[in-house]
């Protein structure tokens, strides 16, 4: 087989064999196939899509790239959460540690940053000594022992995916069905996992934008999902707005503690319940997802999960002494502030933009070898909905350049509406596919 035919194919919107697949992505991983070639073939997809088997076969070839963990060891049922991405998104890091509070084994493996959308691996090394890339050895070891690991795919698991991963967020391929739904199942199978909840997002932040897609993205999760033998519920939730008050790795770290002790912030205390609430009943402690929901309250308000997320970044290296004084607001050097040009009601908090903003302030990756600034960030002072007078604080800019700062207003003035009348109320909660 040549690459240059399968790519040629491809493009002009054949259907590839499961043996194309196969040879055009273990040849990219022994140094055969080029990047360059690589990043022909994803563009190719992202327009011509793939149908159902090839993309199976495309999640099939990641899987088998690597090892698939082995977890029937532990006496227990493994529920893991995935989000298909966006702005503010940081729930992994309270729902992992509630769920294992719960008696429930949390194997989680992430990814870092993709586009506009922030990675859970670059929130948790945010945290001084966290360490993310932890031998399959230790990563059943931890969740053992802890009931929950937090870890990016290795050169064990899914290194095809990883490999792939990292070239989709700078070659503008991130928000393809079957190249998010391949990318996410070689994590979650190679893993270990029994059973997966998956956080669909639908709106201008998510990586699919566009409803119908995203419910198209759910429902293929889920039915892969069961054909490897996996419990799945998907649930829709919305991604139009950023998702709670901050954005920028640090500061998102910051909001979850401050959500672990007892701080409410509706949007995300909300989603992040009904994931956990969804996680606690595939993991069989409860009937039904909203009782779920409300036991997830209950271990936060108990303190069992800020405890149990303590016990987790202590054994993954992390200072914990740097978390108990997160309240000292660690902040990068500049700061700028972002007022409504006009009273009125915020009609309009477009999360893409609030994304590409955090981007240009260093909270992300424009180029695969980027270095990521942990503090920068943006904190909203004002969400979709609410009243404001002319002059208010709508948000803070945080950067270690004040022109990145002033590069983040543009955004965000973009991304940001007043009118006059007050704008309808949106679900958080789309729908939930069982």
């Amino acid at each position: 087989m040549n690459p240059v035919e399968i790519i040629r194919a491809k493009r002009d919107g054949g259907k590839l064999s499961s043996e194309q697949i196969k040879f055009f992505i273990d040849n990219y991983l022994e140094g055969e196939i080029t990047d360059y070639q690589m990043s022909a073939f994803l563009m190719a997809v992202f327009f011509r899509g793939m149908n159902d088997d090839e993309t199976f076969a495309l999640t099939e070839t990641m899987i088998k790239s690597g090892k698939v963990v082995d977890l029937s060891f532990i006496n227990g049922i493994k529920v893991d959460k995935h989000s298909t991405g966006g702005v503010g998104d940081k729930t992994s890091l309270i729902l992992a540690p509630l769920a294992a509070a719960c008696g429930i084994y949390v194997p989680m493996i992430s990814g870092r940053g993709l586009g506009h959308t922030g990675g859970t691996l670059d929130k948790l090394e945010s945290i001084p000594g966290f360490n993310v890339n932890l031998s399959i050895e230790d990563y059943k070891r931890v969740l053992a022992k802890l009931g929950v690991v937090m870890i990016g795919q290795t050169a064990e698991l899914a290194p095809a995916d990883k490999r792939i991963y990292a070239l989709r967020d700078v070659t503008a391929t991130v928000n393809n069905i079957s190249l998010i739904t391949a990318s996410i199942m070689s994590k979650k199978i190679a893993e270990g996992a029994d059973a997966i909840v998956f956080d669909v997002k639908i709106g201008s932040g998510a990586n699919l934008p566009d409803e119908e897609e995203s419910k198209i993205l759910a429902k293929k999760l889920v039915s892969v999902s069961r054909k490897f033998g996996k419990k799945a519920i998907a649930v829709l939730t919305d991604m139009s707005q950023p998702l709670g008050n901050n954005i920028g790795n640090w500061l998102e770290v910051e909001e979850c503690l401050e959500l672990l002790n007892g701080v409410k912030v509706d949007d995300l205390s909300k989603v992040n319940n009904v994931l956990a609430g969804a996680m606690i009943y595939l993991g069989g402690k409860v009937k039904d997802i909203s009782e779920g929901e409300k036991i997830a309250q209950e271990i936060i308000d108990s303190g069992k999960a800020f405890g149990k997320f303590l016990e987790l970044v202590k054994e993954q290296g992390g200072y914990v002494e740097y978390l108990n004084a997160y309240k000292k607001l660690k902040r990068p050097e500049f700061k700028s502030e972002f007022r409504a040009l006009s009273g009125g009601f915020i009609t309009k908090m477009e999360a893409h933009g609030f994304g590409m903003a955090a981007i240009d302030l260093g909270c992300g990756r424009k180029k695969a070898d980027d270095k990521i600034n942990f503090l920068s960030g943006i904190v909203l002072k004002k969400k979709y909905g609410d009243k404001v007078l002319k002059d208010d604080l709508i948000c803070e800019i945080w950067s270690d350049d004040i022109a990145k700062n002033e590069a983040g207003k543009i955004r965000i003035n973009d991304a940001v509406k007043i009118e006059p009348e007050a704008p309808p109320k949106k679900e958080l909660i789309i729908d939930i596919l069982e």
